[in-house]
């Protein structure tokens, strides 16, 4: 029996009765599978957890957190740095089971469902040479990752996730259902392309599509003595990067791959990794600036399809289940030479070769969208950067969280202010205000006010109303 009153048999018995989904309390023999996340440093215990089957699991769900004042936490694909997606003591709203996909290639549009991740959607998109800007592991779920803006390959040339989303689905505080769009709800439709899942439970997105089937990526690695050289190459490059391509930078360890020298491997070590939605020459061509100012040491260029790009990143500690995560995140201009100083510093004090920086180049169609057409913020930004920390030694953790923290607030300065709120960890609240500036974090707490004037749902990188 569970210990707290609020969910005795009797009340289990009346959910029980309306819901079509699994319940699963602390007794239930999946119970620590049920409240996993990608994030092990993650480690709470919530009362109850509702697997949802469909829309009215959704809506009898929230009705019932709602009458007996428990905490709710919404979980998609767990990913949240923060472990957003779980809580103590309260109930675990669990859309993982709402799978449902339509496609119709003649609108090149797409109708999801709030339980799929980014590879269960492209892998129906793509039946049809279609797909969207999805995150760059294809692991996260859609609906956490588009919400908050979503950044992927695509985003150069198609805009980010939330330029894609054509209308929103919703379980609101009362437990109603209605759909935010550009002409029903248009403030609402405005918050949530950016300001995640304050506003009510996302039950489902349509998405714009795009005619994409094979990608060229192209992977430049180089020892991480070269790091200065290659960031100040990377940056230089990105200022004539067609919209086509996209490309990272990334200092971190080393793959045990056949084509990188064993010394390198498992070492921290210089990553570039580019794509281009186009002809293998044309590629060839947009990457040059890449590989002039030395050669890499291992180098992979070819044609794939979009689904193997898109997994790209999955297998690494860094996108997996069971490593403790830390993240900071700032938007940036080019790095100065005082601030690739910065960095460099900061890397060589690494507790381990898991920890490393990344800078994403950012503009083509995502600055083209106005400021004010959303509420992701920055996008006037060329550059979006974070340190960060995975580790697999749970007992490790305040090193790893410390030198995170450190390293961020030591390159904080070069920044051009704001982050991205997706990537906002278990930080100070003004992070989130932070995140948006005054003008658009003002908007959001007005139709917060409006849509959850008592914060129900908080459990999030919260607006508070």
């Amino acid at each position: 029996m569970p210990a707290d009153p609020r969910l005795d048999p009797d009340a289990l018995a009346a959910l029980q009765a309306e819901f079509r989904g699994e319940l699963v309390d602390p007794a239930h023999p999946r119970y620590d599978a049920a409240r996993a996340v990608w994030n092990a440093r993650i480690d709470r215990r919530p009362a109850l957890v509702a697997r949802c089957t469909g829309v009215a699991d959704v809506v009898a769900a929230v009705r019932f957190a709602r009458a007996r004042d428990l905490r709710l936490a919404i979980r998609g694909g767990g990913h949240d740095v923060a472990g957003n997606a779980v809580c103590d003591g309260g109930l675990v709203l669990d859309m993982t089971g709402m799978k449902g996909v339509r496609v119709d290639p003649a609108r090149r549009t797409v109708h999801a469902q709030a339980g799929l991740t980014w590879n269960e959607l492209d892998r129906e998109t793509q039946v049809f040479g279609l797909a969207t800007t999805g995150g760059q592991c294809s692991r996260t779920g859609i609906v956490g990752v588009g919400l908050g803006g979503g950044v992927g390959w695509l985003m150069r040339q198609h805009g980010l996730t939330v330029d894609n989303i054509l209308s929103v689905d919703l379980v609101t505080a009362d437990g109603r259902c209605l759909t935010a769009s550009a002409d029903r709800h248009p403030d609402l439709f405005w918050g949530l392309r950016g300001g995640g899942g304050n506003f009510g439970v996302v039950t489902g997105l349509e998405l714009r599509l795009h005619p994409v089937e094979r990608m060229v990526v192209g992977v430049f690695m180089h020892p991480a003595e070269r790091f200065a050289e290659a960031l100040r190459a990377f940056q230089a490059g990105a200022a004539g990067e067609p919209d086509e391509m996209c490309s990272v930078l990334l200092c971190a360890e080393m793959p045990a791959m056949p084509t990188v020298p064993p010394e390198m491997r498992g070492v921290l070590g210089v990553i570039i990794v580019a794509s281009y939605h186009g002809p293998l020459a044309a590629a060839e061509q947009a990457f040059a600036p890449l590989r002039r100012f030395a050669p890499a040491t291992a180098e992979m260029v070819r044609e794939v399809p979009y689904t193997t790009l898109q997994t790209m990143f999955d297998g690494g500690p860094a996108a997996s289940y069971g490593y403790g995560q830390c993240m900071r995140s700032e938007f940036f201009a080019d790095l100065s030479d005082a601030a690739v100083a910065v960095v460099e510093d900061q890397l060589r004090r690494a507790p381990s070769p898991m920890c490393g920086f990344e800078l994403l180049h950012l503009g083509g169609a995502v600055a083209r969208v106005p400021e004010d057409a959303t509420a992701f913020p920055r996008r006037d930004a060329p550059f979006f950067g974070l340190f960060q920390s995975t580790w697999k030694d749970l007992g490790d953790s305040d090193r790893h969280l410390r030198w995170t923290a450190d390293a961020w607030q030591a390159l904080r300065p070069f920044a051009l202010g704001g982050n991205y709120s997706n990537y906002i960890d278990d930080e100070p609240q003004a992070r989130v205000a932070e995140a948006f500036g005054p003008a658009k974090y003002a908007r959001l707490v007005d139709l917060k006010r409006a849509w959850d004037p008592d914060n129900f749902f908080r459990m999030n990188k919260n607006i508070r109303p």
